[in-house]
């Protein structure tokens, strides 16, 4: 039997524990010998920074001092789940600063302030790594970074939010209004008490700005992409959708452009029910990535909770152990020259009017119909978004979609 000296084990410090931060103890301890064969040592946790201390099977390892951890030469990776800004920022630059491994869930805080945080790693000689936060379980960014870097990538699009897919889901399958499957959401713990940043397109929209970053090289602030949720989805528009042919998604999209620019925004969308992604459905998410050599590649899974979104983190832990010094560290540059106003791009759009197919024609010239009652829904020819909006100026417009193609 081997016994294991305290320099053979690697040290981790997780700074919350929320729902990721209590996965990632979780997974360490169940899979601790998956991962010790992996990594040839066992792994452990040293350390969870808290705001409150409480009972629990973790109670002796808490602290809420952060200068314990940033101090202890032992603690090789910082694991942070705490989200949010101010705080997560500081505690990782910090912990950077001292020569530690970061691995983090946290996509506001890599859409914003990725770039530079990536620098400092770099600067540092350690590992700033952020899987878990783009796609919970699924692995997107790894696949991404490396497996795909000899593709130029064109778009990356797909369902990137696990609560406002559930509801779509739920008004697909039940004929149930948005208010109501958003009630059976938070009942099932689907989504949290106040649900603006999903069902307002918030959420989804900083992991299109983080994929799109990986993607073109450059940052997307995420305060200059278009996003758009589900709330003002009306259930008439799912049946519509229905009838023709469609399912309504909310998709996160970002494309290179013609000239070289490139652009990102969030949106709902009819996907074409043969689409993979018309399918994708309850608390699922799906990513699809075009490479100009491989084609659609799909990635698909769960995409948020405790275990799936935890045991990425624990996979970038191991990662950050393991990594050579001479593979060239995922990023992109700050510079944010080159972003295109998502009105410009094309794409089919669809409309459902208070008015006729005459009224329609007049404004969009041919069209086609998918519901004429009393309301008229139908699609438009390929188009911009500036287009679509300058067109329906003079329609009482009850909702507009875009179409994925």
């Amino acid at each position: 039997m081997k016994y294991w000296q305290v320099e053979d084990m690697i040290k981790i410090a997780i700074l919350g524990l929320g729902t990721v931060g209590t996965g990632v103890a979780k997974v360490v301890a169940e899979n601790h010998r998956q991962i010790e064969r992996k990594l040839g040592e066992p792994l452990e946790v040293k350390a969870i920074l808290v705001r409150h201390f409480k009972d629990g099977p973790y109670r002796q390892l808490m602290t809420d001092d952060f200068s314990q951890i940033e101090e202890d030469p032992e603690i090789r990776v910082v694991v942070e789940t705490i989200g949010g800004m101010e705080a997560a920022y500081e505690y990782t630059k910090r912990a950077l600063e001292t020569g530690k491994h970061v691995v983090t869930a946290n996509k506001q805080l890599v859409s914003e302030r990725g770039w530079e945080l990536l620098r400092l790693a770099k600067k540092k000689n350690v590992n700033y790594l952020f899987e878990a936060s783009v796609g919970g379980g699924i692995p997107v960014i790894h696949p991404l970074t490396q497996c795909m870097v000899a593709n130029r990538i064109d778009e990356i699009y797909g369902i990137l939010n696990g609560t406002t897919n559930y509801i779509l889901t739920r008004m697909v399958r039940t004929g149930a209004f948005f208010s109501d499957a958003l009630r059976e959401a938070q009942a099932k713990g689907y989504a949290e008490a106040d649900p603006s940043a999903d069902v307002n397109g918030i959420d989804a929209g900083r992991k299109i700005c983080i994929l799109a970053d990986l993607a073109f090289g450059q940052q997307v602030d995420p305060d200059s992409i278009s996003v758009e949720g589900i709330s003002k989805l009306s259930l008439r528009d799912v049946k519509v959708a229905a009838r023709a042919g469609y399912r309504i998604k909310l998709l996160g999209r970002a494309l290179r452009m013609p000239g070289g620019g490139r652009t990102a925004y969030v949106a709902p969308h009819l996907v074409p029910e043969d689409h993979p992604l018309a399918n994708v459905e309850d608390v699922y998410n799906a990513v699809v990535i075009r490479g100009n050599a491989t084609g659609d590649v799909l990635f698909y899974g769960k995409g948020a909770g405790e275990l799936p979104t935890a045991s990425a983190c624990v996979s970038d832990v191991i990662e950050a152990m393991q990594r050579s010094a001479k593979r060239e560290e995922a990023g992109w540059n700050g510079d944010t020259d080159g972003f295109v106003d998502p009105l410009e791009a094309a794409t089919r759009f669809y409309f459902r009017i208070e008015g006729s197919l005459t009224d329609a024609a007049m404004a969009f010239g041919q069209v086609e119909v998918l519901s004429e009652d009393g309301e008229t829904g139908f699609l438009t020819d390929r188009i911009t978004g500036r287009e679509a909006r300058e067109h329906s100026r003079s329609l009482n417009v009850l909702s507009c979609l875009r179409v994925l193609e």
